[in-house]
């Protein structure tokens, strides 16, 4: 037909920008359209920033609390500006280095805000588009609920683009998001009060974990207010809330609304294509990301699927493949959950209770974090790891894990997982010693009532 590329992809989040280069490794002439930084929200807004401020915050706690190890500190200072310097350049460094790989690949990025304007074409700027395909990887932006006052708090964004570190924070919704700032806050010595409207924080986690999490980030003086609904923000720094049918409130340094994201869909111009959303903005895909609109895919948080970059890039993959002419499908069972807590959380796949509503018959094991030699030597007790699986076949069903560099090991559970592997086969690998991990192995080894790290049971 003409068109000036085979594939465009808007949007240069982690699941466009990968989207993009696998579209040119299949052969495609492929155009990444973006406004803004490439890399998206979780490199330049998001994750990446985030677990960089979370690394000086856990360097600056362990110093402070060196003494057990010789590690007499005197006068240590904490210099945020230079942390938030920090942050910003491994940041751009990223971001260079995303840029290269699109020019290595042969995609062509073009700059600006991409509007549809009809069937495979596109108005960028001023530059007019055409192509085959379309995939639409717009991502979202931090959301705040209509509480009158709301508008005074800060977002997530306006968190990671600061110099300068608040007294204390309120921050309104205990999901991941707000945990990961509620530990970067406490690890530098910051009061945080924490207000969620749920009963219990970060949900799908298991209970087991979030007491202890809970128990944790008590000790480093974090107040949790849950089953709370927030009724008005006042200046930025005070929250009214609503609990057990009485009003009270807080007040602190500053405001942070951590009430989850919101697509990116208005003002794109997918009317003009045909293109509906849901009444939340978010675009219907099947397991193959592709839109009710033929030639048009979906990816990442505009889906309104599993907010988490993985999966974006996961989705990115699929239709890029599809795209290319190949049939490729969309898997969500077997997606890790990670948490940049102290210490981090990670899980996947189903807990006990989900797994029996889904009639499976389960059991479980399990290990606790204390007994783990590793984990001793870094002063880490708080934590544990938990296995699901089928009674009869031994198939793994779930897992998770609360300890030092949980979300790198959930990776090896995700792994067995895709596999269909089975505990018995987990009792089998030889974890090396002394690590972490070896956490998996002793849960495995648990499931078969042959813990030899662990006091028998009765």
């Amino acid at each position: 037909m003409g068109y000036q590329y085979d594939v465009a992809v808007l949007g240069g989040g982690p699941g466009g920008y990968e989207c993009a280069i696998r579209c040119a490794q299949y052969g495609l002439k492929t155009v990444l359209i973006e406004a803004r930084e490439l890399g998206g929200t979780c490199l330049n807004r998001g994750c990446i920033p985030t677990k960089a401020l979370l690394h000086g915050a856990e360097v600056y706690a362990e110093a402070r609390a060196g003494g057990d190890l010789g590690l007499i500190l005197d006068g240590l200072t904490l210099r945020y500006d230079r942390l938030a310097a920090y942050k910003d350049q491994k940041v751009r460094k990223l971001v260079s280095g995303i840029e290269a790989l699109e020019k290595a690949h042969g995609v062509e990025v073009v700059r600006g805000f991409g509007r549809l304007t009809g069937h495979h074409e596109m108005d960028v700027a001023g530059r007019k588009l055409t192509y085959d395909k379309l995939i639409l990887a717009m991502g979202s932006a931090p959301a705040k609920p209509p509480v009158p006052g709301m508008g005074t708090a800060h977002t997530s964004d306006d968190v990671l683009s600061a110099t300068q570190l608040p007294s204390g924070a309120i921050i309104i919704g205990g999901g991941v998001i707000g945990m990961e700032f509620a530990t970067l806050f406490s690890a530098l010595g910051k009061k945080v009060t924490i207000i969620e409207m749920m009963p219990e924080i970060l949900p799908g986690c298991i209970p087991e974990i979030t007491a202890k999490l809970k128990a944790a980030m008590k000790k480093r003086g974090v107040e949790f207010i849950l089953g709370a609904k927030v009724v008005e923000v006042v200046k930025g720094r005070t929250v009214r809330f609503e609990k057990d049918g009485k009003v009270d409130e807080r007040t602190s340094a500053t405001v942070i609304v951590c009430a989850g994201r919101k697509p990116m869909t208005r003002d794109c111009g997918l009317e003009s294509i045909g293109l509906e959303t849901d009444r939340r903005g978010y675009i219907a895909v099947d397991d193959r990301m592709r839109t009710a609109v033929e030639g048009v895919y979906a990816i990442g948080d505009i889906t309104g699927r599993i907010q988490l970059a993985h999966v974006a890039s996961a989705q990115g993959m699929v239709a890029a493949a599809n795209c290319a002419g190949r049939d490729k499908t969309m898997r969500y069972d077997r997606v890790p959950a990670c948490i940049y807590t102290a210490p981090e959380i990670a899980w996947v796949g189903l807990s006990e209770e989900a797994a029996e509503a889904q009639g499976f018959e389960v059991a479980s094991s399990g290990f606790n974090v204390a007994a783990n030699g590793r984990s001793m030597v870094m002063n880490e007790s708080a934590g544990l790891i938990k296995l699901v699986f089928e009674k009869d076949s031994g198939r793994v069903l779930g897992c998770a894990i609360m300890a030092p560099r949980a979300t790198d090991m959930i990776a090896e559970i995700t792994a067995v997982m895709s596999l269909g592997g089975t505990v018995g086969q987990l009792a089998e690998v030889i974890h090396p010693h002394p690590t972490v991990s070896e956490i998996v192995k002793e849960a495995a080894h648990d499931a078969e009532g042959m813990c030899v790290n662990a006091m028998p049971r009765k």
